[in-house]
């Protein structure tokens, strides 16, 4: 039985979900969990035409579950979870390809440390694979998540190393420390939810890593030229407000106060020489009311401070500080 199963959430992918397919074949007999999130492209009906066919190999193995409406990223990737049986779970994007040596890579990893709950492929631009499109993402006590890799030479990144939490859009996860960690908050729709839940693994006393011996091509902002749009804006801004809610206790965020303001005030004015500093200013007043509605059922999704998380905590609060200087230092 293999270690890993492979789960793609899809959302109109048409133009990359079957090079997607046909690249994880290129690595092994790997199971394939496909949950549609109510695309209208066409492409659900491109992969039920391929299940329902005679003798195409690259989609043996494969479930598909479609769903009726889009439901978000989170929520279509609980809902492959569910599905999974296997040690690990390598979490993928639809507009990726992998290399033969992507997953042996990253379960090579997750092998040497049974203290890591996630590992990140080294994520390169499908445009240009000669650029970092993400090594592994860093959190600040700006409030801001940031991927010191962005755009810079790939052959800068070739060393293993710890990172905050990892790009959801090539992982591989430890499904037993799930129970610990908890599933995908879907509360956060999308954007953010994977340095929430890398969040919560290091407090839970998890590791998270890059492994730049695994390799993705992933085609992202780079092709659909979508770095920044209105949508994306407003959904970060509002998760940007709830990380910060459900995973810092008071007397941190307190601490970090000033550097948060400074955070979002600069954020604010970035977005506004984008003409998106009310789509910005909308999104963090989502955040605010996305924490009231969680006070009021019970803080069902906040991580409660425990003595005898301190020294995490102490360890994660280091790190912010650090980041920090990294992001201003560019």
């Amino acid at each position: 039985m293999p270690q890993t199963t492979v789960l793609i959430p899809n959302y109109n992918g048409i133009d990359y979900i079957e090079a997607c397919i046909e690249s994880i074949r290129t690595a092994g007999d790997y199971p394939i969990v496909i949950v549609d999130n109510g695309s209208c492209d066409g492409s659900r009906e491109v992969i039920e035409a391929h299940l329902s066919g005679e003798a195409d190999p690259a989609y043996k193995g494969i479930e598909l579950i479609p769903l009726a409406e889009n439901t978000g990223f989170c929520h279509a990737v609980n809902v492959g979870l569910e599905k999974i049986r296997t040690e690990f779970v390598f979490l993928l994007n639809n507009d990726t390809t992998i290399t033969p040596d992507t997953i042996s890579a990253l379960e090579k990893r997750m092998d040497s440390d049974s203290r890591i709950f996630a590992a990140q492929s080294k994520i390169l631009s499908m445009s240009d694979p000669d650029i970092i499109d993400d090594s592994g993402d860093l959190y600040c006590a700006l409030g801001w998540a940031f991927t010191p890799g962005k755009g810079k030479s790939a052959d800068l990144y070739n060393r293993p190393c710890k990172v905050f939490a990892c790009c959801g859009a090539a992982v591989l996860y430890r499904m037993s420390a799930f129970d610990d960690v908890g599933d995908f908050d879907e509360e956060h729709f999308a954007y953010l939810e994977d340095i929430d839940i890398g969040y919560r693994a290091r407090i839970m006393g998890y590791r998270n890593v890059y492994e730049p011996a695994s390799i993705i091509y992933h085609a992202g902002s780079a092709v659909s030229g979508s770095r920044y749009n209105r949508f994306k804006v407003n959904l970060a801004a509002q998760n940007s407000i709830y990380i910060i809610y459900k995973n810092m206790p008071l007397v941190q965020f307190i601490l970090n106060l000033p550097l948060l303001l400074l955070g979002f005030t600069i954020k604010t004015l970035f977005f506004s020489v984008k003409l998106m500093g009310l789509t910005y200013l909308r999104g963090l007043l989502r955040g605010f009311m996305l924490c009231a509605k969680d006070i009021k059922n019970g803080h069902r999704n906040k991580v409660w401070f425990r003595p005898r998380y301190l020294g995490r905590y102490f360890i994660i609060q280091y790190e912010l500080l650090v980041n920090t200087i990294r992001r201003i230092a560019g």
